[in-house]
């Protein structure tokens, strides 16, 4: 869910005009929890397209459960997202699904030229059924799940604005919301920092049949590094704590090492 996961003033979706607040060979590295438990670990790294073929951006994705969460439900993903650093705009995303008993290979190729998202999905689980197939109409610019977070990365984040985009997972294209909502401190791994609360509205709009809530810390600075994200929902809260940031230029990267799998705590009591 983490990995799925994202009315006043700010225009839709477009490029962003300032220098981009991450580069290539940057590395996020998330503590997952759920409700008490240790549940595993997200990765995200940024590097330029290996194939060479265009100046895109690709973030390589993994989840893994741990601990005693692992033994309940084993979670063994990897995700690849292609975007254009110029309008961080999702070219493709790949994904390699393995969840319990669901095993699944997907690809979601966004064709801007044909307002067209293409996905080809097979299930691993039942070799013997046929691939999917499935298109869909898209707007000039797309987010999927992961490119989504590097997008909202990108903008001004202006506590009371709302930021607008569209988010496409393989189905139809979902108008999400994604709403500044204060300005606070919390405690992380890496020491105190000002972090600004977005809360995208993506339960309803990307996932309509799902109840629940997510909120997103960014840092308070130019590099907006989500510092936490947590996906309330009525099985308990999943939430993801970033240990360490490593691949940065000296000097830019958070105070502090690799820290513990402590959730960080805000000065206020609850989400608003």
């Amino acid at each position: 869910m983490l990995l799925t996961l994202l009315a006043a003033g700010v225009p839709a979706q477009g490029a962003p005009k300032d220098p981009l607040p991450f580069n290539p060979g940057e590395t996020l590295t998330y503590d997952v929890s759920w409700s008490i438990f240790h549940a595993g670990e997200v990765t995200a790294t940024l590097e330029k397209d290996p194939k060479g073929a265009s100046n895109a951006f690709v973030v390589k994705t993994t989840a893994r459960s741990e601990g005693f969460v692992s033994i309940l439900y084993r979670v063994q993903d990897e995700f690849q997202s292609l975007f254009d650093p110029e309008t961080v705009c999702s070219l493709e995303i790949s994904k390699q699904i393995n969840e319990g008993r669901r095993h699944r290979d997907a690809k979601i190729t966004f064709d801007s030229a044909r307002g067209l998202a293409l996905l080809n999905e097979r299930n691993l689980s039942k070799p013997s059924e046929p691939p999917k197939h499935d298109e869909h109409e898209i707007p000039p610019c797309v987010e999927d799940i992961v490119s989504g977070f590097y997008y909202l990365r990108s903008q001004p984040l202006r506590v009371g604005e709302t930021i607008h985009l569209a988010v496409n997972d393989g189905s139809k294209t979902a108008q999400v919301a994604a709403v500044v909502l204060d300005r606070e401190k919390i405690q992380t791994p890496m020491g105190t920092r000002d972090a600004l609360r977005v809360e995208p509205r993506i339960f309803g709009t990307l996932y309509k049949k799902k109840k629940g809530r997510m909120l997103i810390w960014f840092s308070d600075d130019k590099h907006h590094y989500p510092l936490q994200i947590k996906a309330i929902l009525n099985v308990g809260s999943i939430t993801g704590t970033l240990t360490s940031v490593s691949g940065t230029p000296h000097g830019d990267s958070p105070a502090g090492s690799r820290g513990s799998a402590d959730t960080p705590k805000t000065q206020r009591n609850s989400p608003k």
